[in-house]
């Protein structure tokens, strides 16, 4: 699956892939950004954007006789065109996505392009909707049958549901079966997670201010649409991390994976941050720190590096899902070599229980740690000592296979139409050996010319 961008900020074209981990490097305002939002509103928003064509005889048949079938060979071989219609309704949302100007995404492009070997159908699928009290739908695909099947559970007389909603759990459905491997569940933890923790409080309080003034609003006025328009002065990532954060309290209810199977994980967290987080009943957030267990630290008073690792800790521990594609701007936000060292470690052994990363860095360190985990994943002897004298675990090694890099900066391109190649930003994947890892040279070049500086003081004046 090859992801195209075309007149995206910065970017006049550029395509990318998504591998287990996939990450973005390079300068300030060279797109990374750009791309990490576009993708994140897409998985966002796939569902929505996509347009399944479900045939009128198909669903008279349903209503009439209460089952109907459709066969998803029409769909598969129909998916690219598919793909590429919902590709375009997305792209009009881009303006939203990013809370911009539309002027800005006048010639802009989201394109998926993708093969009928990417198409892989989900084995089997069953789904059941209706109220609490009546079941209304099924839809049944078994191994081994090309066929969705599809039942009413209610009496004919009693079946006065709308067309369009029955079009639309059924188009939702056969989008499910055909590209629910391709579009993960995304969660993001944007550059601007930090704000959220500090102002959480705040956040809340100001959301009920509006909540009330909207009562008291002439009938005439949306109070939706108010509320709408309010959010809509941030770009999606930032309003999922705020709605995020404003309902911590809620998602400390649920488990996640990890924290059913994969405890270590949350336990290699918490000495990242040097404690835990804790939601009260009254919805009080707060850390506690390891070295004194009694004391109760509001984000106001814990470290930056708390803060800005606050939505990570709540999505590990309460959130993730296995297939997930966890996106996070700058991990290494406020924290210090040795824990972003300890962080590409603890995603290395995320990809390797099911949670795919994508992330975008300055860090040389984290790159180089992950360089470590992907030279040391090799079946040698004098590695196998390293690994041991080093504490690395068989879980944190990296096969290089399920790593892409690219680095955002200029590149000749040869644009769409142009006979001859244009230099331009892009996106230029990095290469990655299995022995040596990942040639980031976006930051090889500033650590070289640091270095040289530094050995002309030293030795400049013999």
């Amino acid at each position: 699956m090859l992801i195209k961008l075309k007149n995206l900020g910065p970017l006049k074209q550029a395509e990318f892939e998504l591998g287990d981990m996939t990450i973005i490097c390079g300068p300030n305002n060279t797109g990374k950004t750009y791309a990490t939002y576009a993708l994140f509103g897409f998985l966002s928003f796939w569902k929505e954007a996509f347009s399944i064509n479900i045939p009128k005889q198909s669903v008279q048949k349903l209503m009439s006789d209460g089952s109907t079938k459709l066969d998803l060979n029409d769909y598969i071989n129909d998916a690219e065109t598919i793909l590429h219609k919902g590709c375009e309704e997305y792209t009009k949302q881009l303006p939203r996505v990013f809370a911009s100007s539309e002027k800005h995404f006048t010639d802009a492009s989201f394109l998926i392009d993708v093969s009928k070997n990417d198409i892989q159908p989900k084995p089997s699928f069953e789904l059941t909707m209706g109220t609490a009290k009546t079941k209304l739908i099924t839809i049944l695909k078994q191994p081994q049958d090309t066929n969705v099947h599809i039942s009413l559970l209610v009496e004919k007389d009693e079946r006065k549901v709308p067309d369009a909603l029955i079009i639309k759990v059924i188009g939702d459905a056969i989008k499910e079966i055909l590209f629910g491997h391709l579009f993960p569940n995304a969660f993001i933890a944007s550059a601007e997670r930090t704000g959220a923790a500090i102002f959480r409080k705040e956040l809340n309080f100001a959301r009920n201010r509006l909540l009330e003034q909207m009562g008291s609003l002439e009938k005439e006025l949306n109070p939706f649409e108010l509320l709408s328009k309010v959010y809509s002065d941030y770009a999606l990532p930032v309003r999922a991390n705020v709605d995020f954060t404003r309902q911590l309290e809620s998602a400390a209810k649920k488990e996640s994976f990890i924290a059913k199977e994969r405890s270590q994980l949350l336990g290699d967290f918490s000495d990242i941050i040097g404690g835990e987080y804790t939601v009260t009943r009254s919805d009080e957030l707060y850390f506690i720190p390891r070295v004194n267990k009694r004391l109760k630290l509001t984000m106001e008073e814990s470290s930056s590096a708390v803060r800005s690792l606050l939505d990570v800790g709540f999505y590990l521990r309460h959130v993730a899902q296995p297939n997930d594609l966890f996106v996070i701007d700058e991990p290494e936000l406020n924290l210090h070599p040795e824990n972003q060292r300890r962080i590409a470690r603890l995603f290395a052994r995320l990809i390797n229980v099911g949670i795919k990363i994508f992330m975008t860095t300055h860090s040389d360190y984290i790159i180089k740690e992950l360089n470590t985990l992907i030279m040391l994943n090799h079946d040698k002897a004098h590695l196998k000592r390293i690994m041991e004298d080093q504490g690395y675990s068989p879980e944190e090694m990296l096969p290089s296979n399920k790593v892409k890099v690219y680095i955002a900066e200029e590149a000749l391109v040869k644009l769409d139409g142009a006979k001859r190649m244009s230099r331009c930003p892009t996106l230029t994947p990095a290469d990655i050996d299995p022995e040596l890892g990942i040639e980031a040279r976006s930051f090889d070049k500033t650590i070289e010319d640091m270095n040289r500086i530094q050995e002309e003081i030293i030795w400049g004046g013999e």
